[in-house]
């Protein structure tokens, strides 16, 4: 681990990496590998790794979402119940957590994978938002025997909370897009609708089946197939 002048700096400039992550047009697969990236790089860690609570309502899996590590033993899919392993335990409880000994700590279960990979020591902290909800858990192993300071928690947990403020933001800036496109979709289908009982004399919902078995045939999308009958109308017009 560096100086504590060091470390803290360090840990400074890693934050002001993911605030700029929190208002850029990053999805979240890439803010989760920047979060994992900067907290080893700042950390001096061997591993670093983010879990995500599949539904943070429903509070029953936490699943593997980024690591840094490249060990293909370490990065296949994972995922726990909320009552099970380290993560599944800092979860639930809402606490820091810390390991001088993965190998001899019943709470750890992946002692074959730490073996292999030579993991010792590591702290947990729980990805936390304004409101106190938990959705996810920061982890950061050593591959050399180390005893985490009070201070190193405080600063990955700074780490973990500005974390979870730039995920929520992001899943926050997919949803609206996703809205948005759903409901400029819905537009682009009653223009279509409109062409199609004009020019085929069909009813509302009939003229919405004709372009819904036209999606089908075609294999292509009913958004699709409303944008080219708009392009037809628009060149119909221009002639």
């Amino acid at each position: 681990m560096d100086k504590p002048t060091e470390s803290y700096e360090k840990y400074i400039k890693g934050l002001m990496d993911i605030s700029r992550a929190i208002t850029s047009d990053l999805y979240l697969e890439d803010i989760l590998k920047l979060i994992v990236m900067v907290t080893a790089n700042v950390t001096g860690v061997e591993i670093c790794s983010l879990w995500l609570i599949d539904d943070p309502d429903d509070d029953k899996t936490i699943r593997l979402k980024a690591t840094q590590a490249i060990d293909t033993e370490y990065v296949k899919d994972r995922a726990l119940t909320m009552d099970e392993g380290v993560v599944g335990h800092v979860a639930t409880h809402n606490t820091p957590l810390i390991i001088e000994d993965v190998l001899k700590d019943p709470r750890f279960k992946e002692k074959e994978m730490a073996r292999k990979l030579g993991l010792i020591a590591m702290v947990g902290v729980p990805l936390q938002v304004s409101d106190g909800k938990v959705i996810g858990v920061l982890n950061c192993f050593t591959s050399v025997p180390h005893k985490f300071s009070q201070t190193e928690v405080n600063l990955i947990t700074a780490v973990a909370n500005q974390a979870a403020v730039a995920i929520l933001n992001t899943e926050l800036m997919v949803k609206t897009k996703v809205i948005q496109e759903e409901l400029e979709t819905r537009k682009l289908l009653e223009r279509a609708k409109e062409i199609i009982i004009r020019r085929k004399k069909l009813k509302s919902d009939e003229a919405f089946r004709w372009i819904q078995k036209r999606s089908m045939d075609t294999r292509k999308s009913m958004r699709n197939i409303a944008e080219a009958l708009l392009l037809s109308e628009e060149l119909d017009h221009g002639n």
